[in-house]
């Protein structure tokens, strides 16, 4: 542990790191883009980020940047990287709304940024997007994230969602633990792959029924935790973590 972080934190910006790592195996960053946010405990208007120049395959428990509720950094390795102003516009709204929010996650995939260009949005079509379609957000763009005052509409599109579709942008999802965040964002990726897969395929589309809709959103939504889904991802991550530590534990450095 790094001298003059406490022990919460410390544990925080390990389970932080090992969720860069893994949105990175699954092919869910962007060069040094996008950003993974998360509360620091005990300090609930300081977050942890990433430093503006690092893959997220670099991260590690230690390189990460903490800021204040304004953007400022309060404290930061000693590698020559700030952080990317647009993560706190984005990041910093949500969190300054949704008091239940601990982690963020954003993302540019091919597929997350297909579907955001869609009219039609994420479609009922799969199981994995049945868990997402009835409480998604969207946002339209604005250009890049660099307005203070496009935060307000952010939050207003999200509302109480943990999903929200940045049009011609990406991906958005906020989870009561990093855990939770990253099973949200590696389903709603999912969901969106197999859209763009279906649409791709020319053939006409099979819906479910409204019943199995409406089934499958109670069985698999967000309220049903310890139904269909461990709860709040915590089975799905701790396996994912597990793998990590088996292969590359340098994040927790």
């Amino acid at each position: 542990m790094k001298a003059g972080i406490s022990e919460a934190e410390w544990a925080a910006r390990v389970e932080l790191a090992a969720c860069y790592r893994l949105v990175a195996r699954g092919g869910m960053d962007d060069l040094i883009y996008n950003h993974i946010t998360l509360r620091v405990p005990g300090e609930e208007h300081h977050l942890l980020i990433n430093a503006y120049g690092l893959r997220y395959s670099e991260i590690t428990a230690s390189n990460l940047c903490k800021i204040d509720a304004e953007g400022n950094i309060v404290a930061k390795s000693d590698l020559p990287y700030g952080i990317n102003h647009a993560g706190f516009v984005i990041h910093g709204a949500v969190h300054g709304a949704r008091e239940d929010v601990r982690c963020v996650i954003h993302t540019h995939t091919r597929a997350g940024v297909a579907v955001s260009a869609m009219k039609c949005g994420l479609l009922p079509i799969s199981q994995t997007a049945l868990r997402f379609t009835r409480r998604i957000g969207y946002h339209d763009f604005e250009g890049p994230a660099f307005n203070l005052d496009e935060r307000e509409r952010l939050v207003r599109n999200l509302g109480d969602n943990d999903a929200l579709i940045l049009r011609n942008h990406g991906l958005l999802v906020c989870g009561r633990s990093v855990g939770e965040a990253f099973h949200l964002i590696q389903r709603l990726e999912v969901a969106c792959q197999v859209q763009v897969d279906v649409m791709a395929a020319g053939q006409e589309i099979c819906f479910p029924s409204a019943e199995a809709q409406d089934t499958t959103e109670t069985l698999l939504g967000r309220q049903a935790d310890g139904l269909a889904v461990s709860v709040g991802g915590t089975m799905e991550w701790e396996a994912m973590v597990r793998e990590l530590d088996r292969e590359d534990p340098s994040y927790a450095q």
